[in-house]
């Protein structure tokens, strides 16, 4: 069965349509590859503080064109952040150490650290927690202040002291305060000049008289067996300067936000992120003063939060180099360039566009008046034939004699003229028969 030869014009279309198509997907890989990682991140916070700071960042991912971008998922408060992230809907979450089920997080940034203030109005005769027996404490913040709550009752068994807690909405501590209703405060707070001047604004101004900063002097043995806490000391005069307030360092409880992100995230797409975060911390330190406290997880391995492994490499500087990272690359591209090449050779083969060599021209020529041997009619179609014969035999001649190193050789070309002359004198008495 005789193979049917495709037109040059249809070869050349189907290899170009595959190398089209090889380039268009390796384009797309490429962008695929290269393309931004975008990670979804839950925000809530009773102000709005935290989906501030957050959304200014990742404005700053995109504006930087950073590897990793981030997609704000906002949230009424810290423990519906917490439970978005406790559930898988979110790959990233700001929480607080002591809210919500972090048993899938693990830490990529500090992002601020809170502090347990416990106050009175002026002139309150409490003087520490024992002092709170039989009285009220308005609990600002409500559930999110839950195991803050839990911790102190634990510690002082103050619900044998008879101190009840009051969960109070923001909007209405001054009321609370004013009417009586509650004889002590509790709010966790980062000391920063925003939330000092909104806790001195909860009490009534006044130079003789200031709010009664409670301490609390277990916050050591609180911190040993609830790890979410440490023990801190407010500096002297963090609340008010003259007369200071605190009068000396006072003892308390610390709490930190994190920035944490699921275990099963893939550790250079953290490490990318920490890196881009901590360049936008710098562009924005100035315009958001609350970035200044962002700092380093703890890396320890018996840390509270485990710092994730991607975080872990930015940190302790073990990120992969570029030959580290690109090394199988390196190695396969002339492996790859070398099949390239091949495949191009076969291509062009299948095409088929060489130009002919000459003694294939003269070759092809015998060959094609083969044929039309065969298909003469007339007498004179077969002297016509032979003169072309003498025609192509001549020509090569002239070419060997010239030393022209195109010239076909003679002996393949003569056996090639006998077999059309042999065709020939076969043709001549099928013509001339009646």
């Amino acid at each position: 069965m005789t193979a049917i030869k495709m037109p040059a014009w249809l070869r050349i279309v189907m290899v170009s349509g595959v190398f089209l198509l090889a380039i268009g997907a390796g384009l797309f890989a490429y962008l695929w590859y290269v393309r931004p990682v975008s990670l979804t991140v839950a925000v809530g916070s009773l102000d709005g503080e935290s989906d501030k700071i957050l959304s200014a960042i990742a404005d700053r991912l995109t504006a930087t064109g950073a590897p990793v971008r981030l997609r704000i998922v906002r949230q009424p408060g810290t423990l519906e952040a917490a439970r978005a992230f406790s559930s898988g809907k979110v790959d990233l979450a700001v929480v607080r150490g002591d809210v919500g089920d972090l048993s899938q997080a693990q830490a990529v940034l500090v992002l601020t650290h809170a502090v347990v203030l416990v106050l009175a109005p002026p002139g309150s005769s409490l003087t520490d927690v024992p002092s709170l027996k039989g009285h009220s404490v308005g609990v600002v913040g409500g559930e999110t202040n839950r195991t803050v709550v839990d911790a102190l009752r634990q510690e002082y068994d103050l619900d044998h002291a008879k101190v009840t807690f009051k969960d109070i909405p923001a909007p209405d501590v001054r009321r609370a305060i004013a009417s009586r209703s509650v004889d002590a405060l509790l709010l966790v707070l980062p000391l920063t000049e925003k939330y000092l001047a909104l806790t001195r604004s909860l009490f009534p101004q006044s130079a003789k008289s200031q709010p009664v900063l409670i301490p609390i002097e277990s916050a050591g043995a609180i911190a040993d067996s609830h790890r979410a806490y440490e023990s801190f000391d407010v500096p002297k005069g963090t609340l008010r300067g003259a007369p200071p307030l605190p009068s000396d360092d006072l003892t308390t409880l610390r709490v930190s936000f994190y920035l944490v992100a699921q275990k099963k995230l893939n550790p250079d797409t953290i490490a990318d992120l920490t890196r881009s975060l901590l360049a936008a911390r710098r562009d924005l330190i100035r315009e958001l003063p609350l970035l200044a406290q962002v700092t380093a997880p703890d890396t320890d391995p018996d840390a509270f939060l485990p710092v994730h492994a991607g975080a872990a490499e930015y940190f302790n500087g073990t990120q992969q180099s570029f030959l580290d990272e690109w090394s199988n690359a390196i190695y396969l591209t002339p492996m790859i360039l070398g099949g390239l090449v091949s495949i191009l050779a076969a291509a062009w083969r299948f095409i088929d566009l060489r130009t002919s060599k000459p003694d294939e021209v003269a070759l092809d020529s015998l060959y094609a008046l083969a044929r039309r041997v065969r298909k003469a009619e007339r007498e004179d179609e077969l002297s016509e034939i032979e003169n072309r014969i003498d025609d192509i035999l001549s020509n090569q001649r002239l070419k060997a004699a010239d030393g022209d190193k195109d010239a076909a050789d003679m002996a393949t070309l003569n056996v090639a003229a006998n077999r059309v002359e042999n065709l020939i004198h076969a043709r001549r008495p099928m013509l001339k028969a009646p």
